[in-house]
């Protein structure tokens, strides 16, 4: 596909020269046109890479169970079309604040879990330009902690907008995810959703309703198991991006280990219940 002077040029997704987008100017193409374009892109490219949509493979199912010329089982690919939808988009953002009418997003990473939580693909990892203006109307701790960690001087040298970034991240979890089905996640993961909402409309899209927060867990744990909770590990605080996502996910693998059952009890459970169902038949 190529779109003249619309600016951005779709080498043909299926091809060997698989190179989704040659050339993206920002600004000149319409936003729905790249998100359609992509979404080819990105359907073409898990087919070559084995692994196909959630949606594309319900549809392609109802058809006598044969996907295409790999002549895949039914069972098969519907369960790696399954086990895609269970996976987790961790985002964290770093602001200039935390009032959605007047502050921005100065800095966003995101990591793709499944759902035993091991990472499977890390994204971008990006600085956002913003006024110097803006970063002078930070309040003291933002500007303090912002300041100590390198963040306010990487924003003033970014060349990197708003629409740019959440281009890259839309393009990221579109070869990642299937629409629709996976959650966002982190730690008070709400306060990011917020400013994703207003910000990157199209990113969100692409994700499910729901959200999977960390700090929900630390709460009800902080309140039902004190003395499991005193051995949380502890944050190092870098208050950046990536740092803290990875700090996120270490901290619900802990409450994974510790509070919540683990499958080798369930596993013992259910066999003690098969036990005594058969004392009870014989």
């Amino acid at each position: 596909m190529h779109t003249g002077s619309r600016g951005f040029i779709l080498t043909s997704p299926c091809s060997s020269l698989f190179h989704p987008f040659a050339t993206f100017h920002d600004g000149c193409a319409g936003r729905q046109e790249v998100a359609a374009a992509e979404a080819v892109v990105a359907e073409c490219r898990l087919m070559r890479s084995g692994f196909l949509s959630f949606g594309l493979l319900r549809n392609l199912a109802g058809s006598g169970g044969r996907l295409g010329a790999r002549g895949l089982r039914d069972g098969t690919a519907m369960a790696a079309g399954e086990s895609m939808a269970q996976r987790m988009v961790w985002v964290d953002l770093e602001m200039t604040g935390l009032d959605i009418e007047k502050d921005q997003i100065i800095e966003m990473a995101c990591l793709i879990t499944d759902s035993d939580l091991n990472i499977l693909a890390e994204g971008p990892n990006l600085i956002i330009n913003q006024p110097d203006e803006l970063l002078d109307s930070m309040s003291e701790w933002c500007k303090e902690h912002h300041g100590k960690s390198g963040l306010t001087k990487a924003v003033k040298e970014s060349t990197i907008t708003l629409q740019q970034a959440e281009y890259e991240f839309l393009s990221f979890v579109r070869q990642q995810t299937p629409p629709g089905l996976c959650p966002l996640a982190g730690n008070s993961v709400h306060a990011d959703k917020k400013f994703l909402d207003k910000y990157m409309p199209q990113f969100m899209k692409h994700l499910h309703y729901r959200i999977i927060d960390v700090s929900t867990v630390k709460e009800l744990c902080r309140r039902w198991y004190p003395e499991e909770y005193e051995f949380v590990p502890k944050k190092a605080a870098s208050h950046r991006a990536l740092d803290d996502i990875s700090e996120s996910i270490k901290e619900l693998q802990f409450y994974r280990n510790n509070i919540f059952k683990r499958k080798t009890d369930e596993k013992k459970r259910k066999i003690i219940e098969n036990g005594e169902n058969e004392k009870t038949v014989s």
